[in-house]
């Protein structure tokens, strides 16, 4: 049996999928203190061999939910002419894991995590989605993944062969992953991706307040983790600050434009968006 991340309702019982346990979210643990970056040059054919390299070790590493499971019948349905952004091709995949997560990379491969799908509305989902596609877009992954690539696997300097990046091990990928998930975007980066999302719904003929309501979630899963410093949760937090500030723009932004708020959930669409029932 699977259980559901957020306690939204009492005594709720998520049904069984057709798949094995989820597993958490595969990154090795960090080692020692942040290291210096050293000057190397990276040219932009061995970032897309890195990048490639690295999103093809974590659909490796991590459980990838097939083509008829739900999750990804569900994301392909809410994606579904989502190609490309400013000429990066988007490709788009859910992890079955129990992190509450969402991460785009340079390469426009966008991953979801099915916790995350459990919690959130086909909007709220949306709007999250267009926030990842907007850190693309804006060409924050790549500068975030160039400076993780330079202060973790690469930290002892580049090796190419020929001109073509040298592979990197499975020690310096999980290093990697780790820098990654522990990096930060700037608060105008955030505020920046927080408006493509918003914009990204409105081209979508969604209500833009999805945005709000996304932060609403995330607080309430953060009020949830509570004293528990090590918690994943309070992991995705940190490097996510802001929420009440970022939820207030956003209602702010609607609110200005006349949008009107959506009816809040019912009990029994809650039951139905997390596949749940009663014991």
């Amino acid at each position: 049996m699977k259980k559901t991340i957020m306690k939204w309702t009492l005594l709720l019982v998520c049904m069984v999928v057709a798949m094995p346990a989820m597993a958490q979210f595969n990154v090795k643990a960090l080692k020692g203190a942040a290291k210096a970056v050293k000057a190397v040059t990276l040219t932009d054919a061995q970032m897309t061999e890195y990048v490639k390299e690295y999103i093809d070790w974590m659909d490796t590493h991590n459980q990838v939910c097939a083509d008829d499971n739900e999750y990804a019948i569900r994301l392909k349905k809410l994606t579904d002419g989502l190609t490309d952004v400013e000429g990066i091709p988007l490709n788009f995949k859910v992890y079955y894991v129990i992190d509450v997560n969402a991460f785009a990379c340079a390469d426009g491969s966008v991953r979801v995590f099915s916790s995350l799908m459990d919690i959130m509305t086909d909007e709220e989902l949306l709007g999250v989605i267009g926030h990842e596609v907007g850190h693309v877009a804006h060409k924050d992954s790549k500068n975030g993944f160039r400076t993780a690539l330079l202060t973790s696997a690469l930290k002892d300097g580049i090796s190419s062969q020929g001109g073509t990046a040298a592979k990197l091990t499975d020690s310096q990928l999980g290093d990697l992953g780790e820098a990654l998930v522990n990096s930060t975007y700037s608060q105008k980066q955030e505020r920046s991706a927080d408006d493509y999302g918003y914009e990204f719904l409105k081209s979508h003929g969604k209500n833009p307040w999805a945005m709000a309501l996304s932060f609403q979630k995330l607080k309430k899963l953060q009020e949830e983790a509570g004293a528990q410093k090590s918690s994943k949760l309070n992991q995705l937090f940190s490097t996510h600050p802001d929420l009440d500030a970022r939820i207030k723009r956003m209602e702010e932004r609607a609110t200005s434009e006349g949008i009107e708020k959506p009816a809040a959930e019912s009990f029994f669409e809650i039951i139905l968006l997390n596949n749940c029932f009663f014991l």
